[in-house]
């Protein structure tokens, strides 16, 4: 029988680069001002790596469809590299499957990168040159702005919130996360907008305005792995730990039957699911100290509060109004900025989303600590309501 990875698997080092337009580098450039950062933090070296996970999402127009650029660009010992994409749930993958080589004892070091270059494609938004498969059949006229305004559209029916108090919910959740953001060195956005800007901006896809939409951007995000047993030998005797991983994806159901309203992600509750499980947590809202969610769309950060069990279902408006989720509140979300002011550079987002959990749980996040920071969350949402990949993470220090 499964048991799962809880306190298997210890984070030693982590890195970020800086997110923005970086016109001035390439992917392998970003990944290695993340990946310095990781190695200098373990106290390790190159040659201590068994093995290495690479999450890139759009090859296309990225770094290709290998993780060969990832060995070129670290200067890897000539271990075993795998590149992974796994949609909006990439840089995740990547931890799940590194984290998982350790667990497994297969390597007994392994480091997991995740990157994307997006800024200098010529696009606006996610360069897609073909949607393939998934959208060609399900959602050939589709947009992302479009599908998660359904989201709005149908939480609103089922509660019965008026437009305006959903507004005021909305924009409070992209106010929160640009106070937030302001205070980070490392976001692309570092200017904090006031409540009524945001209410009054152009409107992208009712009810979604401008500032209801995150961006996209260039950055890279690594962490680097072993098991508890060998952190301790190199002096890290408290280190943080996965208490989970999960992933879950679509079938189809919620496209092809009438079982869904679509006022929640039936993916993030599969995956929080699973994820507490595997964890121990018996009550999220009271256990979890902190989350960094997937807010694509301000929206998606208020259903998601539910679908994680951090509010009750019908709860988020009001909880998000009290400022429930404000940096001082009791579960601060997006305490960095979030997508929101990171931008979505696909393959970084879920590794960045661990390393302000890691800082967090190790007391180093600087103006941004909490106190008595115990269990963190991490989310990723990759495609659409109809159609998801969820992922959700937790981390926590050794028990």
């Amino acid at each position: 029988m499964a048991t799962g990875i809880k306190d298997k698997v210890a984070i030693i080092g982590m890195g970020c680069s800086q997110f923005g337009e970086r016109w001035d580098v390439g992917a392998e450039e970003l990944m290695t001002e993340a990946f310095n950062e990781a190695l200098g933090d373990a106290g390790i070296s190159r040659e201590d790596l068994g093995a290495a996970w690479l999450g890139s999402a759009l090859d296309d127009v990225n770094i290709g469809n290998s993780a060969l650029p990832l060995a070129f660009g670290l200067r890897l010992p000539r271990i075993p590299v795998s590149r992974v994409e796994n949609m909006c749930a990439t840089g995740t993958e990547a931890l799940r499957a590194a984290s998982y080589a350790v667990a497994s004892g297969a390597v007994d070091i392994a480091v997991a990168v995740g990157v994307e270059k997006l800024k200098d494609t010529g696009y606006g938004g996610l360069p897609l040159r073909t949607k393939g498969f998934f959208n060609d059949l399900w959602m050939p006229y589709g947009s992302a702005p479009g599908g998660f305004a359904q989201l709005a559209g149908a939480y609103r029916a089922r509660y019965g919130v008026s437009k305006d108090e959903l507004k005021r919910a909305m924009a409070h959740v992209s106010w929160k996360s640009h106070q937030n953001g302001a205070r980070n060195e490392k976001a692309h956005l570092r200017k904090a907008v006031d409540i009524d800007t945001i209410l009054n901006a152009p409107m992208i896809s009712d009810p979604l305005g401008l500032f209801d939409c995150c961006g996209v951007s260039d950055g890279a995000a690594c962490a680097i792995v072993t098991t508890p047993e060998i952190a301790a030998t190199l002096g890290k005797n408290n280190p943080v730990v996965v208490k989970s991983i999960q992933i879950s994806a679509s079938n189809g159901w919620e496209s092809s039957a009438d079982g869904w309203d679509g006022s929640y992600v039936v993916n993030t509750r599969e995956a929080a699911k699973r994820a507490y499980a595997e964890a121990g947590v018996k009550n999220p809202e009271q256990e979890i100290s902190l989350a960094e969610v997937h807010d694509c769309f301000s929206v998606t950060e208020l259903v998601t509060m539910e679908d994680l069990g951090l509010s009750k279902d019908g709860g988020a408006v009001k909880d998000i109004l009290d400022g429930k989720f404000d940096a001082d509140g009791k579960i601060p979300v997006q305490i960095d900025g979030g997508l929101k002011c990171f931008g979505h550079p696909v393959g970084a987002t879920g590794l960045r989303m661990v390393y302000e959990m890691y800082l967090q749980l190790q007391g180093r996040a600087g103006n941004r600590q909490r106190d008595n920071v115990r269990l963190g969350l991490t989310h990723n949402l990759g495609g659409s309501p109809s159609n998801s990949v969820s992922a959700v993470g937790l981390f926590g220090l050794l028990d």
